[in-house]
């Protein structure tokens, strides 16, 4: 399969060949490990190599077997559903569940579990990435919004661009926070560690706003989002010397957490053909719950969660 590149567009190889092929960055940055991309009849080893105008292209692998999929059966439990039309669907994802395949993914997803239930969905996005808008980290719980069809999933994409579509999360840190406070910077890949994010130069813009809720030993912060960068509220609590409980990657073992206690607990959007505001609310999962019953005065966890109260933390309101 060749691919001639017609203009000068400083496009990555790799980005060119997921667009072209319909496939994700990964399973292209696997072909090209695998010695399986050509350019200029010269094996290619870098994947963020630029293009240039009248570059040849030659992808060796068929593209059926790139896209060839193991079919994992779905053994997990039903997934709560938040909302659903002929249009949208909204799960509360739970925690430890990678929201799309990839190479190195060895369980069911939640795209499996979607296409195990039946569900018709957007294909904008290609058989791998069936219906989704957005994704949360595997081990990041709650609101994950799903399209169901293809005019659905370009309204919601453009309303994630214009930030009328975003979420609040809760999140427990190591150190509470005093004060309400916005972080800005921006963001890249870490030279060091590229499992991980940092503030670089020259990176992409991100902001988010942390508000503290309680302060006890530990901390029961809101953040919220006005910028999508992976691994963003850890990067930016990071900046902040502070770490969500269960972040080994970015803080340290905490021995009261298996998994990252971070939830996507309020999503907003206007439905795309109603054009009515929607927002829902994403119930905590049981491990979350507990270490807030471990730590926390539960009658003042439940009052400062409230929709009511999380919106006028940030002024918003709905």
């Amino acid at each position: 399969m060749k691919f001639i590149i017609t203009e000068e567009s400083k496009q990555r190889l790799d980005t060119f060949l997921s667009q072209k092929l319909q496939v994700s960055k990964n399973q292209v940055n696997h072909a090209i490990k695998n010695k399986m991309v050509l350019c200029n009849g010269i094996l290619c080893q870098k994947n963020g190599r630029e293009l240039k105008m009248g570059d040849c292209i030659e992808f060796l692998q068929p593209q059926e077997e790139l896209t060839k999929k193991r079919k994992p059966q779905w053994s997990g439990e039903e997934i709560n559903v938040l909302y659903e039309d002929e249009d949208i669907l909204v799960l509360n994802k739970p925690p430890m569940l990678v929201v799309h395949d990839a190479p190195s993914v060895q369980n069911a997803t939640l795209v499996e579990y979607l296409k195990s239930r039946g569900y018709s969905l957007s294909t904008l996005s290609g058989e791998e990435r069936y219906g989704i808008v957005h994704r949360l980290d595997k081990p990041t719980s709650g609101a994950i919004a799903i399209a169901k069809s293809n005019q659905a999933h370009l309204a919601l994409s453009y309303q994630l661009q214009s930030r009328e579509m975003g979420r609040y999360y809760l999140a427990i840190i190591d150190l509470p926070l005093k004060e309400k406070i916005e972080v800005c910077c921006q963001m890249g890949r870490n030279p060091k560690n590229r499992l991980k994010m940092a503030k670089v130069q020259n990176g992409r813009d991100s902001k988010t706003i942390f508000y503290p809720l309680l302060s006890q030993k530990y901390g029961l912060v809101c953040a919220k989002l006005y910028t999508g960068r992976t691994h963003q509220i850890r990067l930016h609590l990071e900046v902040l010397s502070r770490h969500i409980l269960g972040d080994e990657l970015y803080g340290k073992r905490d021995f009261l957490s298996s998994r990252l206690m971070l939830h996507a607990y309020l999503i907003y959007f206007i439905h795309p053909l109603s054009g009515d505001k929607i927002l829902l609310q994403a119930p905590l999962f049981k491990d979350m719950l507990n270490i807030l019953e471990q730590n926390f005065v539960m009658e003042e966890v439940n009052e400062v969660i409230t929709q009511k109260h999380i919106l006028q933390c940030f002024g918003d309101y709905f």
